[in-house]
């Protein structure tokens, strides 16, 4: 991005140096962006380093020059990434089972964030470095849409309207018993008490989580497909409240309990062990375009697996 030049004229006057450049660039850089920039002296007044809560004065002249994104240490790697949409701004792909989302211990290497680093080459860098903003998160093995953004200012008009429930999102689940037509849980969601690596609706603490779902099919063997739609994002949140409310979701090896450890019997069964996954599926995503504010509505095609479990318990049925 070129030097931008600014000029204080007399009714700007008397708010605060950092306050004022934000103003003055919009919505591209966030507050805490030109801080740091002010900090590191790619924001200059009159040619000298400025404090960010320097009260400017009429006939200053503020020069904005950002520094360039610096690299990850991260090696892009060339992925068949199955893109659902993509322009300058964002970029929204189906995720496919089994492929970790972020680098974390124990998986350093081929994640989303290298597939996409290869992939987007007109990304213009979150935070000062030169990576896609991952906004939200899908479980290892829980496949479908996922959004991620380009850039500073898309990355964070895309987190605003996560946490302002301002995204709309469906899942389609593969779940154990007969459900209801209709179906909701809603608790705090936080570590177990007594197992770090799992989650669990808590009396004391956790983050509000609220899950809906309405019954699409029943099969034979006890299975069910459920629409679900979550109006937070908790980690781990469907499958925790489904497992709570007595319908873990097909394939959990963490919540699935003693349905997990239960083999169920032909093609059905075979199809289940083959996919070894649980069986979510973010079908689809919907929210306004972060820059354009143009309503967007994505739908993920069901990768093979699932549907060969859907096949198979569509043929059990005649």
């Amino acid at each position: 991005m070129p030097t931008t030049k600014l000029q204080v004229n007399q009714d700007q006057a008397g708010s605060r140096l950092d306050q004022f450049v934000q103003r003055a660039l919009g919505r591209e850089f966030s507050r805490a962006a030109v801080q740091r920039m002010l900090a590191s002296g790619h924001i200059t007044v009159d040619g000298r380093r400025a404090k960010p809560a320097e009260k400017v004065r009429p006939g200053w002249r503020v020069e904005v020059t950002p520094p360039q994104p610096e690299p990850l240490e991260i090696t892009p790697r060339p992925m068949d990434l199955e893109v659902l949409f993509e322009d300058p701004d964002i970029i929204v792909i189906n995720k496919a089972p089994g492929l970790v989302v972020h680098p974390s211990p124990g998986h350093h290497d081929h994640t989303l964030v290298h597939g996409l680093l290869h992939h987007c080459r007109d990304l213009s860098g979150i935070g000062g470095k030169l990576r896609p903003g991952i906004v939200h998160r899908l479980d290892k093995d829980t496949s479908g849409a996922l959004v991620a953004a380009k850039h500073d200012a898309a990355h964070r008009r895309l987190v605003a309207a996560f946490a302002a429930g301002r995204v709309s999102k469906r899942y389609l689940a593969l779940v154990h018993g007969r459900p209801a037509l209709t179906g909701s849980r809603q608790s705090a969601i936080g570590r177990h008490p007594k197992d770090r690596k799992r989650m669990a609706s808590l009396e004391r603490g956790g983050k509000p989580a609220v899950t809906s779902w309405r019954r699409v099919r029943t099969y034979s063997q006890d299975l069910g497909l459920l629409r679900v739609a979550i109006k937070t994002g908790r980690t781990h949140q469907i499958r925790v409240h489904l497992s709570e409310a007595g319908h873990p979701v097909v394939g959990d090896k963490v919540y699935g309990g003693r349905f997990h450890r239960r083999k169920l019997a032909g093609p059905v069964g075979q199809a289940i062990v083959q996919a070894d996954r649980q069986l979510l599926h973010a079908v689809r995503l919907a929210f306004d375009h972060p820059m354009s504010s143009r309503p967007l509505e994505l739908w993920a095609p069901l990768p093979p697996d699932f549907r060969r479990v859907l096949a198979a318990l569509e043929n059990d049925q005649e």
